[in-house]
């Protein structure tokens, strides 16, 4: 039987090449079949919530930057939040800042969890093991 989230993907949110890179790689090279679709920025990210609305697959769990060009983070979480049919999707920010100002606004604005991006290649794998593993199997998402 095929896991009903192998059907569902990752949405991730990342503009800058070398960390989009960085992620992919560190999924494929845990061998991790969870599809990823790719918003380059924040406004591409919002541009989603239509579509989403018309019947299109909504993602398990959003991997959403903070500094993105266009439209930020933490406003793209904040228009997720007040948006009827993406206020309960589940939002991971994995960002490289660690700035105590941002982890409070992100929590403030509902962000599911914080994560900051290490910057050692073994430890992303291990980052996206855990984020696949939690998120995609063992976490029970609205449907």
């Amino acid at each position: 039987m095929i896991h009903e989230s192998t059907m569902r993907p990752i949405l991730l949110v990342e503009d800058n090449p070398v960390d989009l890179d960085l992620t992919l790689r560190a999924f494929k090279q845990r061998n991790l079949s969870t599809p990823i679709q790719i918003a380059r920025d924040g406004q591409e990210a919002l541009d989603w919530i239509p579509r989403w609305e018309a019947g299109e697959t909504m993602p398990l769990v959003i991997l959403l930057d903070l500094k993105l060009p266009r439209v930020d983070g933490l406003e793209v979480l904040r228009q997720l939040r007040e948006h009827p049919v993406s206020r309960a999707l589940p939002v991971v920010v994995l960002t490289s800042s660690d700035e105590d100002r941002d982890v409070k606004e992100a929590y403030r604005l509902r962000a599911n969890s914080y994560i900051v991006k290490p910057v050692n290649f073994e430890k992303f794998m291990d980052v996206a093991t855990q984020i696949d593993l939690y998120w995609c199997l063992i976490n029970h998402p609205p449907q």
